[in-house]
């Protein structure tokens, strides 16, 4: 379970520095995206959690590279 969770957590880091990087105009809305990583005192951050969040930022990134197509 540690090493789904170790590759989950380094795809999101790699995918936010993609988006850092190249988009930086789409980097300032990931604080907004509907689908976050659970925050507060009782929240427990499990796979599913980090495998709905990397997959909304997959679908963000594509989505906006066929816009700007």
């Amino acid at each position: 379970m540690m090493d789904t969770i170790h590759k989950l957590l380094k795809e999101i880091l790699n995918i936010t520095l993609e988006i850092k990087t190249k988009y930086p105009e789409l980097y300032q809305f990931l604080d907004e995206t509907p689908n976050t990583i659970p925050s507060g005192d009782n929240t427990r951050v499990d796979t599913i959690a980090l495998e709905n969040y990397l997959e909304t930022l997959e679908d963000m990134l594509k989505s906006y590279r066929q816009e700007c197509k």
